[in-house]
């Protein structure tokens, strides 16, 4: 197998980590303590313009037609440094994607160039209810059709870049008679969209500088046309066309738990105590060489997760195994970085304590560590039974 990137995918991992440099990391502290939506979004726009809105999009949509191996990639540096930024860029990218799996053509070039370019600053998911999380088909949205317009009603909780999204992809259930799952459709929500509240801003444990809101559908009028994909087939998008969202939250949360290693780890040379540097104690190398080698194995999980979708191959298991090794790898990589530096760590002076809560929800957010479990099992299972 060979392991050795492209020229384009080595350019857009350097990019990335330019940007991710020069631009993010000066300001991740600020925006974690103020959420300063200027200094953000005017980010995401310089992102946009370095095609990083539209990784696995076809040129004609305008987006960078990279791949998802450049996608992986480019979301570890830029989580490196700020995983706010991180998330958006991935959430958006998928919103992308998913318009572009299943959206008509009309559907395809009236919202993904817009997202690609920046005019709009970001995509965004309606998918979680207050009583259905990991448990999507429970939903209790409605969507009815009244004439030439899709009426919505109900609620959507912890939905990414709420006040700023230009489009929504939201799931509604159309067909209340159907059995459970079978009878919810996906819609494009435009923002401005009548009967479209953003709501309560969550006050979260980490990430910030990216929002995310309630929001609430009040006879929330869309047209006909913003069916999304085949009526009463939403949650096959949900749950299908979304996979990609691993690898990107998996690459986000390794690019967290290498920044914080590497800060931690460059303490280790510095640090002095009982007269040496702490970096010779073995309990210390220890540390860093268990660390390190489970970060390896996820970047190699991610990797072969994204290769398999570049190749158009089933990456459903790789992508739930990719997603779980490598967040719960990066949550543990945190914590050691963290112990590596003692009190200092606890220290809002340095950046362990940011990592530390930025990291802790990406084991939760694009399906929990126990449901990627679930997935895992279930799809090991299913080759068992057909050999």
């Amino acid at each position: 197998m060979n392991f050795d990137l492209t020229e384009e995918q080595k350019l857009i991992q350097e990019t990335a980590r330019a940007f991710a440099q020069t631009e993010l990391e000066p300001v991740a502290a600020r925006l974690d303590q103020t959420g300063d939506r200027e200094i953000f979004l005017g980010n995401l726009k310089k992102l946009a313009e370095l095609g990083f809105m539209g990784l696995n999009i076809r040129e004609e949509y305008g987006g960078a037609q990279a791949g998802m191996i450049a996608f992986s990639l480019a979301l570890t540096e830029i989580a490196r440094a700020c995983a706010s930024t991180a998330v958006t860029v991935s959430v958006s990218n998928l919103v992308c994607e998913v318009i572009q799996s299943v959206g008509t053509e009309a559907q395809k070039r009236a919202y993904i160039p817009k997202i690609c370019s920046g005019e709009n600053a970001a995509g965004s998911f309606a998918l979680t209810e207050a009583g259905a999380g990991s448990d999507p088909a429970a939903m209790t949205t409605t969507a009815t059709l009244d004439g030439d317009a899709w009426v919505l009603n109900g609620s959507k909780r912890f939905i990414s870049s709420a006040p700023y999204a230009g489009v929504f992809v939201a799931w509604a259930v159309t067909d209340k008679t159907a059995p459970k799952g079978k009878g919810i459709s996906c819609f494009l929500v435009e923002a401005e969209s009548e009967g479209l509240v953003i709501g309560k801003a969550e006050e979260k444990m980490g990430q910030h500088a990216s929002a995310t809101n309630e929001i609430l559908f009040n006879d929330c009028r869309i047209p006909k046309d913003a069916l999304l994909g085949q009526i009463n087939g939403g949650l096959r998008v949900a749950v299908g066309e979304l996979t990609g969202g691993r690898v990107g939250i998996g690459s986000l949360a390794l690019g967290i738990g290498l920044a914080a290693m590497d800060y931690a780890t460059r303490y280790a040379q510095e640090r002095i105590q009982f007269g040496q540097k702490i970096a010779n104690f073995q309990a210390i190398q220890w540390m860093i060489a268990d660390s390190y080698t489970e970060l390896e194995a996820a970047r190699l999980l991610l990797m072969q997760a994204a290769f398999r979708r570049d190749q158009g191959q089933s990456f459903v298991r790789e992508a739930a195994m990719a997603k779980l090794f490598a967040t719960e790898a990066a949550n543990r990589a945190c914590y050691t970085a963290l112990q590596m530096m003692g009190g200092y760590g606890y220290s809002r002076d340095f950046p362990l304590e940011r990592y530390a809560r930025d990291v802790r929800v990406t084991s939760i957010y694009e399906g929990t560590s126990e449901i990627q479990r679930l997935i895992i099992a279930r799809e090991i299972l299913k080759n068992v039974n057909h050999e």
